[in-house]
């Protein structure tokens, strides 16, 4: 079965701080993200609204954010009945649900690092130097969730 759902992403609140002394360098981090559904309600155009919340935390704590929204979910009736069916059985949300929340939120959170001058909450590619074999695992950088 191919789920033809449609997801809009809309974020209504922004809270981030940076902790950290803009003039000391900042140590070596682990960042952990964690993305909520926190309902589920079956509006009555037969649309779901998909309330969420991003929280974002630096380990030593240089800084945080948290963004608050909602996903807007229409698609044909049974698709949609049966997604809110899943959640209200204590199901994990349709997966085009998980992704449309995290592709917005993600993006909007590297923007807000970039302005906090914090390392961004998604792992840099790491691009090998030259004449040398990439390693397993970058070292000094633990970007783990």
């Amino acid at each position: 079965m191919t789920l033809m759902l449609r997801v809009n992403v809309v974020i209504t609140s922004i809270s981030a701080e940076r902790f950290w002394d803009i003039r000391k360098p900042v140590p070596p981090i682990q960042i952990n993200t964690n993305i909520n559904v926190v309902g589920m309600e079956k509006k009555q155009d037969e649309s779901l609204e998909v309330p969420f919340v991003l929280s974002i935390t630096f380990n030593p704590s240089i800084a945080q954010m948290s963004l608050k929204g909602n996903a807007y979910v229409t698609g044909e009736k049974a698709e949609v009945d049966n997604v809110l069916k899943d959640y209200e059985q204590k199901k994990p949300p349709a997966q085009v649900i998980i992704q449309s929340i995290s592709n917005v939120v993600f993006i909007e959170s590297v923007l807000i690092s970039r302005i906090l001058n914090v390392p961004p909450p998604i792992p840099l590619p790491q691009i090998p130097e030259a004449g040398k074999p990439p390693s397993s695992k970058p070292e000094g950088r633990d970007y783990s969730a």
